[in-house]
């Protein structure tokens, strides 16, 4: 087999492996060949590699269907995983307009679930680049978990601590994302990072390319934050290599005033 259209090979990880270890290893290959980190020509292929990888191994459809070729000793392409649950299925992306001004509510289908956007929230999405929100009740008390998507009817009218199916407690919350450059919205299945406190995934952490049209520097409000990030780092670097010279230049002048002695 090509080992170039190996998943587990392009992700580091055996054929074994767990959906965890998938995703951590994913996270490390991702933040390491970010093109605002990684600086070869090749950066943005690498990180197309990464992601088809990703998308693919942590869908379980996706991935039985790619295991199953990967045992008949095929090439796998990506053309050979475009079915109906694979990582390029229809309705996985939606191309709403959001030039009108003042931008009014919104109503969207992204992977089979409607969403029901304010006027304020439609607004983050076309400046942002991502919204954040919980989803709302459908009509007969039918609820519909954003991990796996999963749908059911709850009695009594409370709402549900767990997903039934998948058992997350964060089954309500969404992250719908947006692309600068083709306009697709798109939703994420992750919403916290286990590795980090729980704490909310940025965009960049799983999307350091737009899925649609594989482009970096996808979101506004992510560019935004990863420019602060890098010019704080380059003032920190600036302030170190100042206070080592300073440093060097004390010794040196010790140093003359031992000798003139």
């Amino acid at each position: 087999m090509d080992t170039s259209n190996d998943y587990y090979a392009v992700l580091g990880v055996d054929s074994q492996a767990s959906a965890g270890a998938i995703k951590a290893a994913f996270k490390k290959l991702a933040l390491q060949y970010h093109p605002d980190v990684y600086k070869g020509t090749d950066a943005e292929e690498r990180m197309r590699s990464l992601l088809k990888a990703y998308q693919t191994l942590s869908d379980p459809e996706a991935r039985r269907e790619y295991d199953a070729l990967r045992r008949n000793g095929g090439r796998v392409d990506g053309a050979a995983l475009r079915k109906e649950r694979g990582p390029d299925r229809p309705g996985r992306f939606a191309f709403p307009d959001l030039q009108q001004t003042p931008t009014t509510s919104l109503s969207l289908s992204v992977d089979g679930i409607a969403y029901q956007l304010s006027s304020a929230q439609a607004e983050s999405l076309k400046w942002d680049g991502f919204v954040r929100g919980r989803a709302s009740t459908t009509a007969g008390g039918s609820y519909t978990c954003q991990r796996c998507h999963h749908s059911w009817k709850a009695a009594g009218g409370a709402r549900p601590s767990l997903c039934p199916a998948c058992h997350a407690g964060d089954w309500d919350e969404y992250l719908l994302l947006r692309c600068t450059h083709c306009r697709a919205v798109f939703s994420s299945k992750e919403i916290r990072d286990p590795l980090r406190g729980n704490n909310l995934y940025y965009p960049y952490d799983l999307f350091p390319l737009c899925p649609n049209c594989r482009r970096s520097q996808w979101c506004p409000a992510e560019n935004m934050r990863v420019d602060a990030l890098r010019a704080a780092a380059a003032r920190r670097s600036a302030l170190l290599w100042s206070a080592a010279i300073g440093v060097c230049v004390l010794l040196i002048a010790l140093l003359a005033l031992a000798v003139l002695r």
